[in-house]
């Protein structure tokens, strides 16, 4: 597998540098130089593999020999060994419940795969592997729990002060070892540029064996693929075959990854982004002109993200062309007040309790769903599990939530975290301390 920087075409990379540079000197993001394309055959029987077999092979389509198969399914069985179901509410709206694994979000897809690929990149390796991660919520806590551990590796975690929940703020604080959290004074993006300045400082890559591992890293990518033609499969099984996948969105990674899938073959009639306030690819899919913002602090705090890193990623997907994408991409926005409302009708209507990010994909569902009638399927994406937000619910709603096992234990465990302003010459000191 080849890859080059969106900033440069020319530049040509293996998967392995790619996944241990995480990012290109010019400040571009790696992308494929060549997107494979499953077979027809696969995609018309996929309803007969499991979530694993999937996996396998879309793992294989990217990385082909540079992980030999017989490795590469003894790491995908180990690293994604959990469940993402696809559940209806109605007969033609479903949710894809993506908070199964170990940290009750999304990003364990992405972090265990991407640990366990390091992990066996590294193994000749006698220097340290440093992995830096800027989180806005779940991040942390699936890389956290993915790298715990792991030897020869020591990951630095930076989140925003005051602006994650208490069990997120739990789940990245409290396991010490070769895990270490940053508090930093400031938002998700003023840890997001922190983790990009330190990968162009060239006093930090000559001492340290740097790595990130947020959705920048391709490793964090390339597995998010996997439950997208996971919940088309369950869907096929069930005479299925149209769908529109609607995605909570704030890095726009997640999304990202669906639109891999599409250029792969996975058959989708539409992606609708759902944002919160912080609305810079909604307002630029309107107006075709980009233009970033400060995020605001808001419920559905892990899509707080105000200039969203894989953007760039969706644009090389599609040449660039602003047509092709709006042809792709719907986008909805969303206040907290809005917010509340869909989690108090989903309860109401559906028995279901959602996260405030779930109910953001909802409500933007419905309204796609509202605006473009057919006979598909509405499936969006859960991306954590609800326990994780518990001043999102009234008490009574909350107290009906059934914790997942171990999620209790955060509780009796002491925070280690590491005060610190928005200083990149502070956050240099403390690495190479």
């Amino acid at each position: 597998m080849k890859l080059y920087s969106t900033h440069n075409k020319d530049l040509s990379v293996s998967f392995q540098e790619a996944v241990f540079n995480s990012l290109p000197a010019d400040k571009g993001l790696y992308m494929p130089e060549e997107i494979p394309r499953l077979e027809p055959f696969f995609i018309a029987h996929i309803a007969q593999y499991s979530l694993q077999e999937i996996a396998l092979k879309v793992a294989q389509a990217f990385i082909g020999n540079d992980i030999p198969a017989a490795d590469l399914k003894a790491l995908v069985e180990d690293a994604i060994n959990f469940e993402a179901p696809v559940k209806f509410l109605s007969k033609d709206t479903a949710v894809l419940e993506l908070f199964h694994g170990p940290s009750y979000a999304f990003k364990d897809f992405g972090a265990r795969f991407m640990s366990r690929v390091m992990g066996y990149f590294s193994k000749e390796e006698t220097d340290l592997l440093e992995v830096l991660v800027a989180t806005s919520g779940d991040t942390g806590g699936a890389v956290a729990l993915g790298f715990l551990g792991v030897e020869g590796t020591r990951v630095t975690i930076l989140y925003p002060k005051g602006k994650v929940s208490k069990v997120q703020e739990q789940q990245l604080t409290t396991h010490g070892q070769n895990i270490r959290a940053i508090e930093v004074d400031g938002t998700f993006d003023d840890c997001q540029a922190l983790v990009k300045q330190a990968f162009n400082d060239e006093e930090l890559s000559k001492k340290l064996r740097l790595t990130s591992a947020n959705s920048i890293n391709i490793a964090r990518l390339i597995p998010q693929t996997f439950y997208y033609f996971w919940a088309y499969a369950q869907l096929k099984s069930q005479g299925i075959s149209e769908l529109v996948f609607t995605v909570p969105s704030g890095n726009f990674g997640n999304i990202g990854a669906g639109l891999l899938a599409y250029k792969m073959g996975l058959p989708v009639n539409k992606f609708v982004a759902a944002t919160n306030l912080n609305d810079t690819v909604p307002r630029y899919l309107v107006s075709g002109s980009y233009e970033p913002k400060p995020s605001v602090q808001t419920l559905a705090n892990a899509m707080d993200v105000g200039n969203p890193s894989n953007w760039v990623r969706i644009q090389d997907l599609f040449d660039q062309d602003l047509s092709e994408i709006q042809g792709m991409v719907s986008a909805y926005s969303y206040d907290d007040e809005q917010t509340r409302e869909a989690i108090d009708r989903l309860y109401k209507d559906f028995n279901y309790i959602a996260c405030p990010h779930t109910a953001i994909a909802w409500l933007a569902s419905q309204a796609y769903k509202k605006e473009h009638a057919g006979r598909y399927a509405s499936v969006f994406l859960s991306t954590a599990h609800p326990c994780k937000f518990p001043d999102a619910f009234p008490a009574e709603v909350f107290a009906e939530i059934t914790l997942p096992e171990g999620a209790q234990d955060y509780a009796t465990q002491e925070k280690q975290a590491t005060a610190m302003a928005v200083d990149f010459e502070a956050f240099k000191s403390f690495l190479l301390a």
